[in-house]
């Protein structure tokens, strides 16, 4: 194929892609609205978070195994109409109960564009010129990413929208998407014989991963954290992870190899994906919190004040990209960026309400300068350990793991956030000589509207949220750091000069 003929190819999927990463961060700075709106607690907004994370987790490698039985082109579509069903079916939910089923469905439907744009680039590409053409959904991802969160405030405080049309935006997108992709991508229907799908594995790791979500998030509200709910969550948890573990050791094709593990390079990347997913997800999705109910900033504000972390995460990423593509040395930046990590949550877990903006705003670009260092090389430091046969497994292996850490850290540490948040709203109104009552966003409390709060009881809520949500960047930390020393024990491997 040529350039042009590759690019036309492309075009859809591009578009595609853009559509549902957009479709993920629109909501990012209207969920204190929407969850405000629906009724919802600190727990709900917390799910409507980690149910798309989980799904997306546990889809992905069965779309790269459905990828070798049918044609890669109707997948993708079939991928972006689940996805278009989904967002719409959220516009209408009435209920955060609702708008987390939908979340799930939507979390599917982006797991197979994020699974199947990397099949279909290698399908039509030599992995010579790989690089070239990873360029452009890498500049795709950066635009939706920061396009997002500013396109989703606008349209929340928009009054005549409102936070429901930030699940609509992507639909004709994504229609067109559907329409360039039938007429561009064509692509032969290559059938990889004996292939197995590991239905049971997916189902085992998807039950042990979400029992575990379970658990954190109503633990020490529902419950106490020491009791036999508790007990028989993490015990059944863990049977889960045995028996997944088990399968994975007999099936022919299973969905995550664990001859893979054998490699130390491998073991260490992934385990440092997990934590870096905790710090990456755990930590950013709680930023339109703080802007808007510690600091009272409007969702369009929220989105614009959070740039700082996004510009570092795109200038970082981009840097260390083109600086090793010269050098072939990768293990500085992994370093680099590990420190920078766990100095941008410590430092950010030292802000208040009151915080000078200015301090936020160069803890924020720290945190994003780390894990723009972080969070691309550790799939290239994997990918120069294993064969071409293994190249999809173990680039699947990493992802998998860092999006498992994103929803065990939004989960855990929201419902982190919610016990600080009911015990630091609890103390304020106490010295404040009010008498404790009314939405806080506590455990089980609806999240507040501060423009309907008296002067004083907002000041508590504000100060309750800012130092919340310091919390968890503290809790945070110690992963950060974990991941570092993790990253310090990588033996650096020269990238191999041939594909």
């Amino acid at each position: 194929m040529t350039h042009r003929q590759i690019m036309e190819a492309l075009s859809g999927l591009l578009l595609g892609m853009f559509v549902a990463i957009l479709s993920s961060t629109v909501v990012s700075n209207a969920l204190p609205q929407i969850i405000s709106d629906l009724g919802g607690s600190q727990s709900a907004y917390t799910w409507v978070v980690t149910a798309s994370l989980l799904a997306m987790t546990a889809s992905t490698p069965l779309w790269g195994k459905l990828a070798d039985l049918a044609s890669k082109k109707l997948l993708v579509q079939i991928a972006l109409i689940i996805f278009v069903l989904a967002s719409a079916g959220a516009g209408f939910s009435q209920s955060t109960s609702t708008l987390i089923g939908f979340r799930v469905i939507q979390g599917v439907g982006v797991g197979g564009l994020v699974a199947l744009s990397q099949v279909v680039m290698a399908a039509m590409i030599a992995p010579r010129e790989r690089g070239r053409y990873s360029g452009y959904l890498g500049a795709t991802f950066a635009i939706a990413t920061v396009g997002g969160p500013l396109l989703g405030g606008v349209i929340t405080d928009t009054s005549w929208m409102g936070w429901r049309w930030c699940f609509y935006v992507g639909v004709p997108f994504a229609v067109i998407a559907l329409i360039v992709l039938q007429r561009t991508l064509k692509l032969p229907v290559v059938k990889r014989a004996n292939v197995r799908i590991d239905w049971l594995g997916a189902l085992l790791i998807s039950a042990a991963v979400s029992l575990l979500l379970v658990w954190v998030t109503l633990a020490g509200g529902s419950y106490d954290w020491l009791s036999w709910q508790t007990a028989a969550m993490v015990g059944g948890s863990v049977v889960l992870g045995l028996l997944f573990v088990s399968v994975e050791s007999r099936v022919t094709e299973p969905i995550m190899p664990l001859r893979l593990f054998r490699n130390r390079t491998i073991t260490l990347t992934a385990l440092a994906s997990l934590l870096v997913g905790v710090a990456m997800f755990g930590a950013t999705v709680f930023l339109s919190q703080y802007f808007q109910l510690a600091r009272g900033q409007s969702p369009t504000m929220s989105g614009v004040l959070t740039i700082p972390m996004i510009a570092g995460l795109f200038i970082s990423s981009t840097v260390s990209g083109l600086i090793i593509t010269r050098t072939g040395r990768w293990k500085g930046w992994l370093v680099a960026g590990g420190v920078c990590v766990t100095a941008g949550l410590g430092l950010l877990g030292t802000m208040r309400y009151d915080t000078a903006y200015w301090h936020v705003a160069v803890f924020m670009a720290l945190l994003g300068l780390g894990i723009g260092m972080m969070m691309q090389n550790l799939v290239l430091a994997t990918q120069n350990q294993v064969s071409t046969a293994d190249l999809g497994a173990a680039s699947s292996v990493i992802t998998f793991f860092r999006s498992l850490g994103g929803a065990v850290g939004v989960s855990a540490l929201g419902a982190v956030l919610a016990g600080r948040i009911s015990h630091y709203v609890s103390d304020g109104l106490t010295r404040a000589g009010v008498r404790h009552g009314g939405p806080t966003g506590g455990n089980g409390s609806a999240i507040p509207n501060l423009d309907e709060l008296p002067g004083p009881i907002r000041t508590v809520i504000e100060s309750s949220y800012g130092h919340g949500i310091a919390d968890i960047y503290l809790y945070a930390t110690p992963f950060a750091l974990l991941a570092l020393v993790l990253v310090l024990c990588i033996r650096e491997a020269p990238l191999k000069t041939r594909p």
